[in-house]
Formats: C-alpha cells, sequence, structure tokens
C-alpha cells in the first residue's frame, strides 16, 4: 500500500498564493487541499482548489493538514504567520519550482519559496519563509534571511547577503558582499 502524501494548505490565496499552488501542483508530493485568506470562503473556489475559510481558522479545520504554506507577501505579515502556524503544532512547507534551479549544497529554511525560473546557487542559504521569486538569482554563498523576500528578476552577486524581512524588489541587484540590513527595502531596477 502506498503511504499517503502529506496535506498542504495555503495561506494567501491572492497571485503570490496561486503561483505557490501552481508549483506545488507542479512538482508533486503533496495534496493542495486548499487555501485559507481573510476574504474567506466567499472566494468560492480559485485554481479549482476550495477556499476553506479564513487564517484564523486553521486550527480548527475540517481537512487533514500536516504542512502550511505562508503565501503572503508582506514581509512582517508573513513572519507573525509563520511564528502562529508553528505554534499550532503544524510544519512549514518549502516549495521548489520544478524549474527553478536550486543546487544540491544550497540550505533551504523551512518554509522558503524557490519559483519559476529561479537560481539559488552552490552554498546559498535562504532562512525559514524566505522567497525568491520568478526568475531571481541568489548565487553562491548569498544568504536571503528569514522572512526576506527577494524579488522578480531581482539579483544577488555572490557572498551578497539580505537580512530578515527585507525586501530586494523587482530588477534590484545587489553586488558581490553586499549586505542589507533587516527589514530594508531596496528599490526597483
Amino acid at each position: 500500500m502506498t503511504p499517503a502524501l502529506p496535506s498542504v494548505v495555503i495561506i494567501g490565496a491572492g497571485g503570490f498564493g496561486r503561483a505557490v499552488a501552481d508549483a506545488l501542483g507542479l512538482a508533486g508530493g503533496v495534496v493542495v487541499a486548499g487555501f485559507l485568506d481573510d476574504r474567506g470562503s466567499d472566494l468560492g473556489r480559485v485554481l479549482g482548489l476550495p477556499v476553506l475559510g479564513c487564517i484564523a481558522d486553521l486550527p480548527q479545520l475540517r481537512v487533514p493538514c500536516d504542512r502550511v504554506v505562508v503565501a503572503i507577501g508582506d514581509n512582517h505579515r508573513r513572519a507573525e504567520l509563520a511564528a502562529w502556524v508553528l505554534e499550532q503544532g503544524l510544519a512549514l512547507q518549502t516549495v521548489v519550482h520544478p524549474r527553478a534551479i536550486v543546487s544540491a549544497h544550497a540550505v533551504l529554511g523551512s518554509g522558503a519559496m524557490v519559483m519559476a525560473g529561479a537560481v539559488v546557487g552552490t552554498e546559498a542559504h535562504l532562512g525559514r519563509c524566505a522567497i525568491v521569486n520568478a526568475g531571481a538569482v541568489a548565487d553562491h554563498h548569498a544568504q536571503v534571511g528569514d522572512c526576506a523576500h527577494l524579488g522578480v528578476g531581482a539579483l544577488m552577486a555572490g557572498g551578497s547577503r539580505l537580512g530578515q524581512r527585507a525586501w530586494l524588489q523587482e530588477g534590484a541587484v545587489l553586488r558581490a558582499g553586499q549586505q542589507v540590513p533587516d527589514g530594508t527595502v531596496v528599490a526597483r531596477g
């Protein structure tokens, strides 16, 4: 008998949550039970998956839930929700789109999300619930802090560091060894 696949609930049914659901569906290995979103079950179905209720409904879900993805773009809110999910005794699901390139020598924290076309280089380190968005690059030895966000097409050269909850917006570039403090936003382009 084949063991059951882990069941995952995605917090956030917006654009990023939908991209995460797509990545999980393509990667396989889990069953996406549905979404939780504060717009509630009025959303009905998103990408064919049910919206199971509001975020606060997580502890009382009536569907199996082994793991959770916090697919919220706001870094500070994602950090709060990740801590709350762990307090509920649930695990954070790491997401790697099958068309991302991730070195076998990279380290991905729990709940990290690596999206389509992204590259995570040798000995790069992604913190808990960090996002490396579509087409972004975290080159060798780059460090993306907990709940930080490497935006679409953004580039981190070798040895650069993006602090916790920091956001390197779309197309922004960190040079080799450059460091961005926690909570900082680095503008586009």
